[in-house]
């Protein structure tokens, strides 16, 4: 055995006490570090999102504002049970598209339009609880498999996982989309426009990860799209 695994040993029976990773002395000290270093994005980004927004909440009452909450939310909350990946990535480059597709999201502006809504708010408001559901379903499918960086958790083909391979990100797009009907601005539609892009960008190295597993070639072979069928 390593001297890094002999040393993440102890670290790991510690921290599977606290129940913040499963009992294992398998994975090396640096490994645990960088889930655990996940960990504390997570909580920090999306921590600080929600509180920002229910401060916004406070002061202007709003249904979009509470939907987009709980959409971002549950990932805080998911990664708090979440075993560790023995493939998390150590490429910077994944880090870095990761950590920013997930922060971008996370700087709109809750501000109403003087002009309003782009067509009716029930339209608004529909699209974003269909993505918001879209969301739920994929995290609860993925339970403590979830995670912002590439790294393959384990293949799960059920639910909306059985129309396209990333439905998490296709429910992240509705939701933004629903939200900037409802409170459109060009600040708003700039920041989900970036997201987006590095979403994709981030579905492409998340599969060059899991491309190397059997069981996630076949799910590729059976389910054609990534995030919109018969188009992506």
């Amino acid at each position: 055995m390593s001297l890094d695994r002999l040393e993440a040993a102890p670290f790991a029976r510690a921290l599977a006490l606290v129940g913040l990773v499963a009992p294992s002395e398998a994975l090396p000290l640096r490994l645990l570090a960088l889930d655990l270093t996940e960990r504390a994005l997570i909580a920090t980004f999306y921590g600080g999102f929600v509180w920002h927004m229910l401060l916004q909440y406070s002061g202007m009452p709003d249904l979009s504002n509470m939907l987009i909450v709980m959409s971002e939310a549950l990932p805080f909350l998911f990664v708090i049970f979440r075993a560790p990946s023995a493939s998390l990535s150590h490429h910077p480059f994944d880090w870095t598209v990761a950590v920013l597709a997930t922060v971008s999201p996370l700087l709109i502006q809750p501000q109403p339009n003087a002009g309003g809504a782009i067509g009716p708010e029930a339209l608004a408001f529909g699209v974003m609880l269909f993505g918001l559901c879209l969301q739920i379903a994929a995290k609860v499918v993925l339970g403590r498999r979830f995670g912002i960086v590439a790294a393959n958790r384990g293949v799960r083909d059920m639910g909306p996982y059985r129309f396209v391979r990333h439905p998490m990100y296709a429910g992240y797009t509705l939701t933004h989309i629903g939200f900037l009907l409802a409170m459109p601005s060009l600040f708003n539609a700039a920041i989900y426009a970036f997201g987006l892009v590095l979403q994709i960008v981030r579905i492409d190295r998340e599969e060059r990860v899991l491309m190397h597993d059997p069981a996630y070639r076949a799910f590729v072979s059976r389910v054609r799209y990534r995030m919109l069928p018969g188009i992506y």
